[in-house]
């Protein structure tokens, strides 16, 4: 077979996974040519990251909660009940009522414990009650609504002066000493973004020998050479735009580590093969064994920690508590999910993929804005794309 035929096969036969990085390419292309270039400098590429941090960590958890066929709509106004929690522990009792003055050391396990509990109480409402999660998660959404409202009536919004908490989410990672070479440029971003390709093309080979020692198709070597250029292309332009202006930032490493670790609990593990049972047939997987309650429990006490650590990525890039945090973070986190390739029938979905997703929602967010298209417009753009991606997983479901 000639190279295209061979292009043509491969893509056919993973179109669910390459099609929502061909739509970040396509519009990545778009808005850098209508902005003339202004959507690729440094400086939009790292705003557009860290606001795309705490919508990234919700679509993470709600990939897995629609891959058990489930869904969670509290999470938006979770995190920002959450956020305003932390803000109060953080803040002194002279200056906010009910301020605790605690140290950040103290205040994120804290924050995040109250967010596995919170996700486990919607869990228990699916698992062991047996109510739908879409009433079980309204209810809570209602509920953290209105806590926001309670903990913000006396102050309003609640400034936040702790540097080091605000460093989460505007704050970036050292550098190495400058030695002269490269001036102006963040030589440790760029150290890390070697390594990242090393680290890629290392297991993208494993992963390839293993396939050809259990006799698996693998990508002819051409297609797999090609993969591997476009995806160190990738990385290393990403790297060497985010090096050209303050480097690598904390939301982005915070963002990183969710998804590695999310991303190996569900390609590497048991539990991750389970959920996948979980969604793919619940009765068949507890039939098998799998105790289908006890992996309810936790995907949602791991959903509700996702929305704690959202509310601090959020409450630390505004470096305060808004009465109206979380709105509508629900609906981007669900969108972000289903954009980044996951089925609206369960069963199917990736972590990258759900980043992925974030990405393509807040791309197109920040290339309007640059465009200077008015907000409403900019919901039915985000609709429409929505709207095709649930499209593209019927159809695409369908043929296979």
């Amino acid at each position: 077979m000639t190279f295209f035929e061979n292009a043509k096969k491969v893509l056919q036969q993973n179109i669910r996974e390459y099609g929502m990085y061909i739509a970040l390419f396509v519009i990545m292309v778009f808005f850098t040519i209508t902005t003339n270039g202004t959507f690729i400098s440094s400086r939009n590429i790292v705003n557009l990251i860290n606001q795309t941090g705490y919508i990234a960590v919700l679509a993470v958890g709600m990939t897995l909660i629609i891959i058990i066929r489930q869904i969670d709509l509290s999470v938006g106004f979770l995190a920002g009940f959450l956020g305003a929690i932390a803000a109060i522990a953080m803040a002194d009792p002279k200056v906010i009522p009910n301020g605790l003055n605690l140290p950040v050391y103290a205040v994120i396990p804290l924050t995040l414990s109250l967010g596995v509990m919170a996700g486990l109480i919607t869990g228990f409402l699916v698992a062991q009650m047996k109510i739908p999660s879409f009433v079980a998660s309204l209810a809570g959404w209602l509920i953290y609504r209105g806590a926001i409202l309670v903990v913000t009536e006396s102050t309003g919004t609640i400034i936040i002066a702790n540097s080091a908490f605000n460093a989460i989410g505007n704050g970036f990672i050292p550098d190495i000493p400058d030695i002269g070479i490269l001036p102006g440029v963040h030589k440790l971003t760029l150290l890390l973004g070697v390594v990242a390709v090393i680290l890629l093309v290392i297991n993208e080979f494993n992963n390839r020998r293993k396939k050809q020692s259990y006799n698996f198709e693998v990508l002819p070597t051409e297609i797999f050479a090609l993969k591997l250029i476009f995806l160190a292309a990738i990385i290393g332009g990403i790297t060497w735009i985010l090096a050209g202006y303050q480097g690598l930032s904390w939301t982005a490493v915070i963002v990183l580590l969710v998804t590695l670790i999310y991303n190996f609990v569900m390609s590497q593990t048991v539990l991750g093969r389970h959920i996948y049972a979980i969604g793919g047939n619940p009765d068949a997987a507890e039939l098998s064994g799998i105790s289908v309650k006890k992996l309810v429990y936790v995907v949602f006490g791991s959903m509700g920690m996702l929305s704690a650590l959202s509310g601090i990525l959020f409450t630390s890039r505004l470096q305060s508590a808004t009465t109206t945090a979380g709105t509508l973070f629900e609906l981007d986190a669900i969108a972000a999910a289903y954009v980044g390739g996951v089925s609206a029938a369960g069963g199917v979905g990736k972590v990258v993929g759900s980043i992925i997703g974030a990405l393509v929602m807040t791309s197109l967010t920040s290339g309007m804005n640059l465009m200077g298209i008015g907000i409403s417009y900019q919901y039915i753009v985000r609709g429409a794309v929505l709207a095709a991606a649930v499209i593209f997983d019927v159809t695409t479901r369908g043929k296979n």
